[in-house]
C-alpha cells in the first residue's frame, strides 16, 4: 500500500480578521491536513503572488505583528498536534532578534521555519546552531532551475522537508504548468535526505495528486487564502476544500 501523501496548508496570519488565526489553525487540523504553514505578514513579500500579497497587506492593516502571532500560537499550542511551520522574510525576524525569535517559536509550539530570502551560506555561518539549540527545523526551497549539486546541498542543510517550487514564478501563478514532469522525476531519483513537498500553483485534488505521484507531499496556499478572503463562511468552505483534497 502506498504511503499517504502529506497535505500542507498555508495561510497568512491575521486574516480575514486579526483574531481569526487560531480558529483557522483548528479548522486546518480538524479537516485532516498533515501540516500547516503560517505566513508572517511583511510589507514587501516579493516571493508571493497577488492574492498572498493582498493577504499580507490586510493582515498588517489589521494589526498583525510577530509579537501578536506568538501570543496567539501560545493559546493553542496544546491543542494543535500537527507540525506548525512559520514562513516569512528575514528582515522582521532579525528586527525581532534571531535567537529571541527561535526561543519564542519553541515556546509557542512551532516546529520549523521557512525563510526564502535567507542565503544558505548565512544560514550555515550564523543561524544553524541557534535553530538546533531550540530544536527547530529549517526548510530551503529548490526550483526547476536549481542544479543537482545545489539541490543536494540545500537538502543537506534542510530538516523537516525540502520545499520544491513547481515553477520559477511567484506563488499562485496559474499560468505555469503545475506538474513539471522531468523536474519531479529528477527530484524523486536523487536519494534526498528529506521528504519533498511540492508547492506553488496547486489548487485542487487533481493538481495535488499529480504532483504527489513523485513527491511525499503538496503545499496549498493561494487557493486556501482565497477562501479566507472571499467569504464570511470561510470555516465551512475551508473545511470542505481540505476534505476535497484529502478524501
Amino acid at each position: 500500500m502506498q504511503p499517504q501523501k502529506k497535505l500542507n496548508i498555508y495561510f497568512t496570519a491575521g486574516i480575514p480578521n486579526l483574531e481569526d488565526t487560531t480558529e483557522i489553525m483548528k479548522t486546518i487540523q480538524n479537516s485532516g491536513a498533515d501540516y500547516m504553514e503560517i505566513g508572517m505578514p511583511y510589507s514587501d513579500p516579493v516571493a508571493d503572488g497577488e492574492v498572498i500579497q493582498k493577504a499580507h497587506e490586510i493582515a498588517l492593516k489589521n494589526g498583525m505583528t510577530i509579537v501578536k502571532l506568538f501570543e496567539q500560537l501560545k493559546t493553542v499550542k496544546d491543542v494543535i498536534k500537527i507540525p506548525v511551520v512559520l514562513m516569512g522574510y528575514i528582515n522582521p525576524v532579525l528586527s525581532f532578534g534571531f535567537e529571541n525569535f527561535c526561543k519564542e517559536c519553541a515556546d509557542s509550539g512551532v516546529s520549523g521555519l521557512i525563510i526564502p530570502d535567507l542565503p544558505p551560506i548565512e544560514f550555515e555561518k550564523n543561524y544553524s546552531e541557534i535553530l538546533k539549540k531550540y530544536n527547530l527545523n529549517f526548510t530551503f526551497l529548490v526550483t526547476p532551475e536549481t542544479s543537482e549539486k545545489r539541490i543536494k546541498y540545500l537538502d543537506e542543510l534542510s530538516s523537516g522537508f525540502l520545499y520544491a517550487v513547481s515553477s520559477s514564478s511567484t506563488t499562485g501563478n496559474e499560468n505555469k504548468e503545475v506538474k513539471n514532469e522531468d523536474y519531479l522525476t529528477h527530484l524523486s531519483e536523487l536519494d534526498l535526505k528529506n521528504p519533498v513537498f511540492i508547492g506553488f500553483g496547486i489548487k485542487d485534488k487533481t493538481d495535488f495528486e499529480n504532483v504527489t505521484e513523485k513527491a511525499e507531499g503538496g503545499i496549498i496556499g493561494t487557493a486556501f487564502v482565497k477562501i479566507l478572503l472571499g467569504t464570511e463562511d470561510w470555516k465551512q468552505k475551508g473545511r470542505d476544500f481540505i476534505h476535497s483534497i484529502k478524501n
